[in-house]
């Protein structure tokens, strides 16, 4: 735990991981409680799942944007922004729905607060990538372990705040945490030092055909379309065992397997490439995903999504790691921000195909294989050979502060 309390000294490391975690729970908040209450005020799930895929695709085309314009002119103003913009958006939302509007002004209303949805990851994932490189990884893995606390914590809240109150009142508590969270991060002092380099500025898709960059996002996006299959097919499998209420249990013990992974792997010393790293954190997902289809307990479920997602994290850690080092400087938050993207865009796409399985003749086992496919597929094009990023595999040196936000020289 030493390496973790090294982390944790750094400066305005307790803010970013802390605000970073209030301010990404409206991640995992906003689409279960939107979907809740466009249900429960129209009597249709066709329309509150449409509301909530309007709210997450918004968002998903949105972050490269915002984060390319961060990168630019420094990411302080545009969360600033999102602070105030993003909580008016969702109460107009809330307004909308509750006032019995359209159907179409339902979709306008959760795609505009998606679109505002606040630059946080993509913001701190870039801060951590300054960080000292003897220190990169751990950071890294704390980082995705709270994340995945986010993906717990999140959906519990809701349920919790739905029984007791509304899910309205759900989405005004998530809009208070994102503001909260926004602002504590904007206001860290290496977010007021930034000075984005000087030179030529890149094409819109210049960071996504940056060497190495192609080939993590498509190995990103068969992963999340694995994931996406896996948190449709679980709530299924719950209630197709008679045990409804497991669902929310089961999806819990795999974050929370996850999250024991991140801690346990932050805290080791690795000599082995990180590319190499990667194709076998990816294995180990497949691995973990291949027997699910096979069992027919929610109990041997949960023992076995606990065990297979502790190689979520790690994995989920290499690869920031690996984005930090391809990303060119200029272009480090819109980076990490087209991870969000692809994670959001694959796992709707994973989903939705999960569903059509379940209701066909493969049924829940249909799913479950999807679900390891997509992990197997994104091992594969791991292991494909390509071209080398130009940068170094591990920076020699962390930019200094007047050039690039470092937390720790």
């Amino acid at each position: 735990m030493r390496a973790y309390l090294t982390v944790w000294r750094l400066p305005s490391a307790p803010v970013l991981l802390l605000a970073g975690f209030a301010g990404r729970l409206p991640s995992a908040m906003v689409p279960l409680a939107l979907l809740l209450m466009v249900q429960q005020h129209t009597g249709s799930y066709a329309v509150a799942g449409l509301a909530s895929a309007a709210y997450g695709i918004a968002m998903a085309i949105m972050a490269p944007i915002l984060g390319r314009r961060a990168d630019r002119h420094g990411p302080r103003g545009v969360l600033l922004a999102e602070a105030v913009i993003y909580p008016l958006l969702l109460a107009v939302l809330m307004v909308v729905v509750l006032s019995g509007a359209s159907s179409g002004l339902v979709f306008a209303a959760s795609a505009a607060a998606g679109a505002s949805t606040p630059l946080v990851s993509g913001t701190v994932r870039a801060l951590w990538s300054r960080v000292d490189v003897r220190m990169r990884g751990t950071a890294y893995a704390l980082d995705a372990t709270f994340t995945e606390l986010v993906f717990v914590v999140g959906p519990t809240m809701v349920a919790v705040v739905t029984v007791l109150t509304s899910p309205a009142v759900a989405i005004g508590l998530a809009g208070l945490l994102a503001t909260t969270g926004t602002i504590g991060i904007a206001m860290v002092p290496a977010l007021r030092r930034w000075a984005p380099p000087a030179g030529a500025r890149p094409g819109m898709f210049d960071t996504v055909r940056a060497a190495g960059m192609p080939r993590i996002l498509a190995s990103g996006s068969a992963l999340m379309l694995g994931f996406g299959a896996l948190e449709t097919v679980i709530p299924a499998f719950a209630t197709a065992s008679g045990r409804p209420g497991l669902s929310g249990v089961l999806l819990a013990v795999w974050s929370l397997g996850s999250a024991f992974g991140g801690l346990w792997f932050g805290a080791l010393v690795l000599r082995t490439s990180l590319p190499r790293q990667y194709r076998w954190g990816l294995v180990g997902v497949t691995l973990g995903l291949a027997p699910l289809a096979a069992v027919a307990s929610p109990w041997v479920l949960g023992v076995l999504l606990f065990l297979g997602g502790t190689a979520i994290a790690p994995t989920l850690t290499v690869q920031s790691n690996l984005v930090g080092v391809i990303a060119p400087p200029h272009a480090t938050t819109e980076a990490f921000t087209w991870l969000s993207t692809i994670a959001f865009g694959a796992s709707a796409v994973g989903a939705a195909v999960s569903g059509v399985l379940i209701d066909s003749s493969l049924g829940l086992a249909g799913a479950f294989v999807l679900a390891a496919l997509g992990a197997a597929v994104a091992a594969a094009l791991a292991m494909v050979p390509g071209r080398r990023p130009s940068a170094p595999e591990v920076p020699l040196r962390v930019p200094e502060p007047a050039a690039a936000p470092a937390l720790a020289a």
